[in-house]
């Protein structure tokens, strides 16, 4: 299935159809799934990276286990809103990905969310250092997650304007 953005991937995934968000690191991809209804989403766990085609086919793996109706990965978009190499590698990543599953995937920025978990993680958590980095990337992949099942949720609650099309 193509790249799609995350208003059509709300269209697409059938009811019912959990999300699977991701945040793709060098070392590890945190990894959140979504309710049965898209409305929150939850950590689950953290893969450490190993072979390229090995975490791809993990992946995948874990897709048809939590019967994932679509994907959110989280694309690392620098500050001044420019696409760098880190950026290339997850958008590569994620089309390797679709090759290996027939779902929709959408990108999703994720400027600041891992610095954001890291905060709520020493204020709110008192998480040692240690610590913060054993659930920081599952974390991230939550905020991500839900950062787009929150606008998925305002997109079908907006009421429609002269320009919207039925």
């Amino acid at each position: 299935m193509p790249v799609v953005s995350v208003t059509e991937l709300s269209a697409v995934v059938p009811a019912g159809g959990r999300l699977l968000g991701l945040d793709i690191g060098s070392k590890r991809v945190g990894l959140a799934i979504s309710d049965e209804t898209r409305t929150v989403a939850t950590a689950d766990r953290v893969l450490e990276r190993e072979r390229y085609a090995d975490d791809l086919a993990r992946l995948a793996v874990l897709c048809r286990e939590h019967q994932v109706g679509g994907i959110v990965v989280g694309l690392p978009v620098s500050m001044d809103g420019t696409q760098g190499p880190q950026c290339q590698r997850v958008r590569q990543f994620a089309r390797d990905l679709l090759i290996q599953i027939d779902l929709p995937l959408a990108f999703w920025d994720e400027r600041l969310s891992t610095a954001a978990v890291d905060r709520m993680l020493i204020r709110e958590a008192d998480l040692s250092r240690k610590r913060r980095r054993a659930v920081i990337d599952r974390a991230a992949a939550a905020y991500i997650l839900q950062g787009a099942l929150d606008a998925m949720h305002a997109q079908r609650h907006s009421p429609k304007t002269a320009g919207d099309e039925a």
